[in-house]
């Protein structure tokens, strides 16, 4: 299950298109709703990812790499601690496959629950995600299951990808989108369909910077993360497809520390009544705190990528 090195290393608008249509029936279109935020002159355009299936982004990379795999009778695997494996064990449900997916002991026991919710067998083994990934890894290898890699894969950069064709349609006057990074599939996708026509700006955690360090070193580099946002956003190193398109297609990447995520998920609630978790409301931290600050005459997007935090936790945040 190692990192996806196929020859082609070109996301095109043309691949993410076919992957729209390709998943189309299984995704929601999810929507976009614009908010005053002070400081900022225009209104910002939020992209309401949190809403789609499974709580993620990620069902658009789950399906679409699975619409195209022959699944044999290993059915299909991944190593997750939280979203990935949702939408891989949501996605496998509905095609009809037998999910397994691999976590680590350290894992959220709220988003083990909820990969389990949603059909796939847990394997809970391995003291951190590097080593639940190598145990996956043996398990595909002894059983032929079906792989889905959960950021470094064509098909799931081109699924996630959708997601930017989906708000050009929505929000055309779009200048610039903050997205948050964790190992980049989804900001990867993002930028390969924009292509440098919207300026792409990646948000991590200060404490989960891997495509901060990677883009100030010119070379992929490896991070150890922590924080708040971990769980969703803590890759220890970005993929290798989408460092190619980040060097040529993302403008910049802001850092952003846990008190202001915790305030950006405040605020989204009191603007929405949206629960997101600490990496769905990262971009919009960037935005709320001035780690990016947008000209006077700019139109922002945000995309709200997750909402699987529980409930007593996410209260515990107006308490």
């Amino acid at each position: 299950m190692t990192a996806h090195t196929a020859s082609r290393r070109t996301i095109t608008r043309e691949d993410i298109s076919r992957a729209a249509a390709r998943i189309a029936g299984h995704v929601r279109r999810t929507p976009v709703i614009d908010v005053a935020v002070p400081g900022v002159a225009l209104p910002v355009t939020l992209k309401l990812e949190l809403l789609q299936h499974a709580g993620s982004f990620k069902p658009r990379g789950a399906f679409n790499t699975l619409l195209q795999a022959q699944v044999g009778a290993g059915g299909v695997a991944t190593a997750s601690g939280g979203n990935h494996g949702a939408a891989v064990a949501y996605a496998s449900r509905q095609l009809g496959h037998r999910a397994k997916v691999f976590v680590p002991e350290i894992a959220s026991p709220a988003k083990v629950a909820r990969i389990a919710s949603l059909g796939a067998e847990i394997v809970q083994k391995g003291a951190n995600y590097h080593e639940a990934f190598a145990l996956c890894e043996d398990w595909i290898a002894a059983s032929g299951a079906t792989n889905v890699h959960a950021y470094d894969a064509e098909t799931t950069l081109e699924g996630q990808g959708t997601l930017a064709r989906e708000l050009e349609e929505q929000a055309p006057g779009i200048d610039t989108l903050l997205v948050a990074v964790g190992g980049g599939g989804l900001i990867g996708g993002i930028a390969a369909w924009y292509q440098s026509r919207v300026k792409v700006v990646g948000v991590e955690p200060a404490t989960c910077n891997a495509l901060h360090a990677s883009m100030a070193a010119g070379e992929r580099v490896k991070v150890t993360p922590s924080g708040l946002a971990n769980d969703s956003l803590g890759a220890s190193m970005v993929g290798t497809l989408m460092f190619d398109i980040a060097k040529n297609h993302i403008a910049e990447v802001a850092l952003v520390p846990d008190d202001d995520i915790r305030n950006a998920q405040r605020q989204l609630w009191r603007e929405t009544q949206l629960v997101t978790e600490p990496g769905g409301a990262a971009a919009f931290a960037a935005l709320l705190s001035g780690a990016y600050k947008p000209e006077r005459d700019e139109r922002v997007g945000v995309v709200v990528c997750g909402a699987n935090t529980p409930l007593d936790v996410f209260g515990q945040l107006f308490g």
